[in-house]
Order: C-alpha cells, then sequence, then structure tokens
C-alpha cells in the first residue's frame, strides 16, 4: 500500500480569546485522526494558526491601549499549556498575519480576478461618525423589525431568529459610540460565487463525498434553484473598508480583504511556513496529486468550508479539500449549553492545574465522538464513571494482576491460553478502520468488549488458585503471559487516544513503540515484561466539583443581633445574608461598565434600557428597575458597575445581558431611593471588581 501524503488543519480559532472546551474537543478529534494516520506510516503535515484579523480585534486592541499586532501576540504566546497539555501534536502552530499568508491571499485574488470572478459595485452601509468607519453587521443594533425587540444586532434577531440587513434595523445606532449611523456608499469587491461556472463546480464537489451526508443535505439548501431558476448563493462581498485589520486587497487603497477570506489561506500559509522551516517544498508539495487536504470544522462554519473555501481554490488553480469533517457542539448534563456564570463551563486550563488527568478527558471526548455531526454531552457523573471503569478497572487492572503471577516477568508458551489471542487480528483491523471513519465511539466499545473477555478469562483461570496447586504456577503463568499478550494489543488500539499512558505500558511491556504493523504481533515466549508500576489514577470526585465550581461551602450560622451600643441588626432595613466563602465571591464576576446609551422601555414604567461598554469590543444590553430614580440623560456617559457573567434572561422587551449594581432600603415606603453604584475617577470600562 502507497504510503498516504496528508496534508490535516482543524478550524482556525479566532485570537481574542483563550481556548474554550469546543477548541480542545475539536483538536482531539482531529489529533486522534493524524495519530492513526501515523501509526501506519502515512506522512502528515498538521497544522493551524491564530485567525488574526478583522474589526472586532481592532477595536478590543484598540480598547486595551495596543496594537492589533501586540494584542494578538500575547493571545498565541497563551496557546502552548493547553496544546502540550492535552497532547495536541500539531506540527506547525502560525498567524494569518503572517508574510505567507499575505502572499498567498493577495496571489489567490489575482488569479479569481483572472478568472473573471472578482467584481466590484457600489454599496450602501452604515457608517459610524464618530468613530469614522464602517460598521461590521455585529456593531449595529437597533430595534427588530419583525418582533420590535429592543437593542438587537444588525445581522439577526436573538428574540425572533429573524434575519435582515442592517438597514432593516428600526433606529439603529452604532454599538461602539452609541451615535446614530448614517448610510454611505463605498466601493466593494465581490467574489461571483453565482457564477454558473461556480455553482456547477460546487454541486459536483460537494457530492464527490468530500463531506458528510447530514452535511451535504444541509449545504445543497444554497445550491437548489427555485422557481425562478436562483439560488440562495449570491455573490460574496470580500472587501472591507479601512481602518481595518487585515490584509490590502492589491491595487485598492483602503481596501482589506475581509477576515473570512484570509483566515483559510492560513491554512495553506501554516503549511508554507512548515515546509519552509523545514527543508520542504510547499509549491511540489501542495500541488501533488496524492496529496489528501483535510479539514476538521465545528457545524457553525460549514458554509465558508464547504462553499467559499472550495471555489476560492479550484478557480485560483489551486487543490481542493479532499475532505471537510464537520463535527457538532459540547454540552453538558444533557443538553445544556457550557456556562461559566451557570457553573457549568468546562475551563481546559483550569481542568489541567487541578491535576487532571488529559487523558481522562480524551478518552472521554473520544468515546462520545463519531463520524456524524451530532452535538456530544459532558455528563460529570458519565466521566467519571467511564473513565474510572473502562481504562482502570477493565484495560490497566489486565497488567496489574496479571503480572503477579508470571514469574521474573518472563512470559511463557501458552498453547491452551491461544482463546484468549483469538480475536486480536480482527480487532486490530476493526478498530483502524473505525478510527479511519471518525467513529472513535465504536472503537472504544470494541476495545473494552476485548478487555472484558480478557478480564473473563483471567477470572475464570484462577491463577492465584492454581499457584496453590502443584505444577500450577507454570499453568498460571501461561494463562497470565497471554492475557499481558492481550494488553500489549489494547494498548496499540488505544494509543491514538491515550498517547502518554500508552508510552507508559511500552515501556513497562519492553516492547518496540507500537503501531498498527505490530498490534497484533505477539512479544513471544521468553519475553521479559519490566517492573509494574501503577499506570494511571481513578478520577476523584472532588476534582469535578472543583472543576464545575459546585462544591459548596459549609452552611454558616446566620448573623447574631447585635447587643449594644444602640447598632442595628437589620442595616439597610434587612438582615445579612449569610456567610459566604472568597470562593463563592470569585464566581461573580463585577466589571466596571460605562452607560453609552440610555433609553425608556415602552411598556414598562420601572425599567430603563441600559447600553453598555464592558471593555469587550462590543456593547451589552441590560434592563434595569431604575426608572423611578433616574431619567435616561442622568446616566449617559457615567461609570458603574455591572454582574457581567450572569446568565442572559430573555425579556418580552429583549434580552438582558448583565445587571447593574444599585443600593436601596429593603422598605421603600420608609425609605425612597435608588443608587446606582458609581466607582471613583480614573476607572475604566472592563476593570474588574475584587
Amino acid at each position: 500500500m502507497p504510503q498516504r501524503k496528508l496534508f490535516v488543519t482543524t478550524a482556525l480559532p479566532y485570537a481574542n480569546g483563550t481556548f474554550h472546551i469546543g477548541h480542545i474537543m475539536e483538536y482531539i478529534q482531529a489529533d486522534i485522526w493524524v495519530r492513526t494516520q501515523r501509526m501506519q506510516g502515512s506522512q502528515v503535515h498538521f497544522v493551524c494558526a491564530d485567525d488574526a484579523h478583522g474589526a472586532p480585534i481592532m477595536i478590543a486592541a484598540e480598547k486595551a491601549g495596543k496594537t492589533p499586532q501586540q494584542f494578538v501576540a500575547e493571545i498565541a504566546a497563551g496557546r502552548k499549556p493547553y496544546l502540550e497539555g492535552f497532547h495536541i501534536a500539531f506540527d506547525n502552530w502560525h498567524s494569518t498575519d503572517a508574510p505567507e499568508n499575505h502572499q498567498l491571499a493577495q496571489q489567490i485574488y489575482r488569479d479569481l480576478q483572472a478568472n473573471g470572478l472578482i467584481a466590484s459595485r457600489t454599496i450602501e452601509q452604515f457608517f459610524d461618525p464618530q468613530k469614522n468607519m464602517f460598521l461590521p453587521d455585529r456593531f449595529i443594533k437597533g430595534e427588530c423589525p419583525n418582533c420590535h425587540a429592543k437593542d438587537q444586532y444588525g445581522d439577526n434577531c436573538e428574540v425572533c431568529s429573524k434575519v435582515y440587513s442592517p438597514t432593516d434595523l428600526i433606529n439603529p445606532y452604532s454599538a461602539l459610540s452609541g451615535a446614530t449611523p448614517v448610510l454611505k456608499s463605498s466601493e466593494h469587491f465581490f467574489f461571483k460565487l453565482s457564477d454558473p461556472r461556480c455553482l456547477a463546480f460546487l454541486r459536483e464537489w460537494t457530492a464527490s463525498g468530500a463531506v458528510q451526508p447530514e452535511v451535504l443535505n444541509k449545504i445543497s439548501e444554497w445550491l437548489q434553484p427555485d422557481a425562478q431558476g436562483k439560488t440562495a448563493l449570491g455573490d460574496w462581498d470580500i472587501s472591507r473598508d479601512a481602518p481595518y485589520f487585515g490584509i490590502e486587497i492589491p491595487d485598492a487603497p483602503g481596501k482589506y480583504f475581509y477576515v473570512w477570506l484570509d483566515a483559510p489561506v492560513g491554512y495553506l500559509a501554516s503549511l508554507k511556513n512548515l515546509l519552509d522551516r523545514t527543508g520542504g517544498n510547499y509549491e511540489r508539495f501542495i500541488s501533488d496529486p496524492a496529496v489528501e487536504q483535510v479539514h476538521f470544522i465545528g457545524k457553525d462554519i460549514i458554509t465558508f468550508h464547504t462553499l467559499f473555501w472550495p471555489a476560492m481554490l479550484h478557480f485560483s488553480g489551486r487543490k481542493v479539500p479532499s475532505k471537510v469533517f464537520v463535527h457538532g457542539f459540547l454540552t453538558v448534563n444533557n443538553g445544556e449549553k457550557m456556562s461559566k456564570s451557570r457553573g457549568t463551563g468546562l475551563d481546559p486550563l483550569k481542568y489541567l492545574r487541578l491535576g487532571m488527568n488529559p487523558e481522562w478527558l480524551r478518552y472521554y471526548l473520544a468515546a462520545k465522538l463519531n463520524g456524524r455531526n451530532e452535538d456530544i454531552d459532558f455528563n460529570p457523573e458519565d466521566f467519571m464513571a467511564r473513565v474510572n471503569a473502562d481504562l482502570i478497572g477493565k484495560y490497566v487492572n489486565i497488567a496489574s494482576r496479571a503480572v503477579k503471577f508470571v514469574p521474573g516477568g518472563t512470559l511463557v508458551a501458552a498453547p491452551h491460553a491461544e482463546f484468549i489471542l483469538a480475536p486480536v487480528n480482527d480487532l486490530v483491523a476493526s478498530v483502524r478502520d473505525c478510527y479511519e471513519n471518525r467513529d472513535y465511539a465504536r472503537a472504544l466499545r470494541e476495545i473494552m468488549r476485548f478487555a472484558d473477555q480478557v478480564n473473563s478469562a483471567f477470572d475464570t483461570a484462577e491463577p492465584w488458585k492454581l499457584v496453590k496447586q502443584d505444577g500450577g504456577a507454570r499453568e498460571a503463568a501461561a494463562y497470565c503471559s497471554a492475557c499481558l499478550e492481550a494488553f500489549k494489543v489494547l494498548t496499540a488500539c488505544l494509543k491514538p487516544v491515550l498517547p502518554s499512558l500508552a508510552a507508559q505500558a511500552e515501556a513497562f511491556l519492553r516492547c518496540q513503540p507500537l503501531d498498527w504493523s505490530n498490534a497484533a504481533a505477539p512479544l513471544g515466549a521468553g519475553h521479559a515484561v519490566g517492573e509494574y508500576r501503577h499506570l494511571m489514577q481513578r478520577v476523584d470526585a472532588k476534582q469535578l466539583d472543583a472543576l464545575f465550581e459546585v462544591a459548596g461551602a459549609a452552611e454558616a450560622p446566620p448573623p447574631q443581633p447585635s447587643s449594644g451600643g444602640g447598632g442595628s441588626a437589620k442595616p439597610g432595613g434587612e438582615e445579612l445574608a449569610p456567610t459566604i466563602t472568597i470562593d463563592d465571591f470569585a464566581r461573580i464576576d463585577l466589571r466596571i461598565a460605562m452607560i453609552v446609551n440610555c433609553e425608556p422601555v415602552e411598556g414598562s414604567t420601572k425599567l430603563l434600557r441600559l447600553t453598555l461598554d464592558v471593555g469587550e469590543g462590543r456593547t451589552r444590553n441590560v434592563f434595569s428597575g431604575i426608572a423611578s430614580a433616574y431619567q435616561p440623560q442622568q446616566l449617559v456617559g457615567k461609570l458603574t458597575v455591572v454582574v457581567a457573567n450572569l446568565a442572559p434572561r430573555k425579556m418580552k422587551f429583549g434580552v438582558s445581558e448583565g445587571m447593574v449594581l444599585a443600593a436601596s432600603h429593603a422598605d421603600e415606603k420608609q425609605q425612597p431611593g435608588i443608587y446606582v453604584l458609581e466607582p471613583g475617577p480614573g476607572a475604566q470600562p472592563g476593570l474588574r471588581v475584587r
């Protein structure tokens, strides 16, 4: 079988924050597949990069008082602990702001232009007169034209889910400055995806087996003509106006590529950077017909990777992806979305800081993943039960029990125990195929089914009894030698998922590094294994409690009334709340916020709608019951304190994304008045209150 040549990528993370658990799940899925390929001798280049461009990064950097380059460099500097911590073995990690990406993106554009697939036309879009910039859709807010919910984004309503154009919004305003945007004309450049050539190519490519059937069903909606013969796939606006952090469009001063054009080019740029550094030839490798280009992505970016990206590559004269593997989202506790504020967030770095074995998580996610575009659920109780039962109770248990009955660790011939090893060739072939098809869940089920059979054979043989019989010690050693041979096969099968544990097991077995060619080959009689040392600890429930921050403090007695000095037991008209710990307080993220806009809420006499800048590069919409104490104009421009990690609350007036802090007496009739908290001079939006 000829050696496969593979170019494998994962989706580029946006360089405006640290990795979240969704990133880690995708990287683990791809890493398992890559390790599988390497075990069969394939040549693999596994690369990724930071997606470094776009208006959100430019704005966040400005707020932080940094250049965009400084901002993304600091984000990139924090990637290593995550990748190394979870044994994710990328060959290269690069940036879309690197020279290779500038050169490749501009050349692809020129090639598309030469092919007659770039057009320009004048469009109208919203412009912020205070920030002096055109506004991306997500930086425009206003009233939904469909359900009339307030403070909705410029592309879709979070209340009724209606999709619309920013110009459809009622009473739009800039989420950056609060100013009313104005419509201005600007020349924009478009990739002509509606061209019949593009449609014909995409229909052919998407049906070629490059995507999963359920993904094909989804993207076919874009390619099917309606009664008038038109498709939903229109021309793609690929340009943005200065100021913009991105790659300049050739021969178009003041124009930049939209971030989604240059982001996937970052795959090629990272590969080129790798090959240039290691003495390879990028042009020869990427143009080789035998090279397979494989992308792992989440379902939220399907259209970019299965429509825009293949067309860009094909019509610029480049190799198109061989496969685009799409996975679903990760939820927790039977479908609940991950949320730090609700104690359901799984912070990857916190996981590692707690001393939790990264291969527990690799195994658990693999046991849930299959080759389809389906969401998977993380359940803490299931996580602990599955890891402890499978890895400790089944796999590790075989080695720890069997080696005790093999004198000196030297294996003996076991002709009457060969039935234990009878399935191994079929097991290895089946597991390898499951990994190839990304059906990791099935692979691990088959592995653990075989582990059950081995443990059952051990229990049936009862070597602890055999050693007490005359001549029984050798028979016990024979059965246990077969069990250790089976343990070696299991180790090979688990190696793509558990690379560190497999390396420890190989050291104990004193065998060559395991791959698919030697996985089922016996160690043989006379082979001596090493001294057994425990290979893995069990998951501790306390670690999971700490991970999800559900371990509450011991209940404290209520505060006692003061006995002297005329003190009140009920300051502010109410007793103090029960005592909490510093850990409880740390869960509440209080931030300084600037009130950039404030207006009354139609239909409510109590609420004001506040637009807050919390230093995130966007604004938040918060409803506050303070209308009896403040006129809207009194609050605009003031600083206040907001609970920033409160779960968003959907109200009939819109979605409230936090809580502004205010003080009041418990009995408003006795002592009326509401006092919004105001920090002192020098405070800035985004500072945390500790």
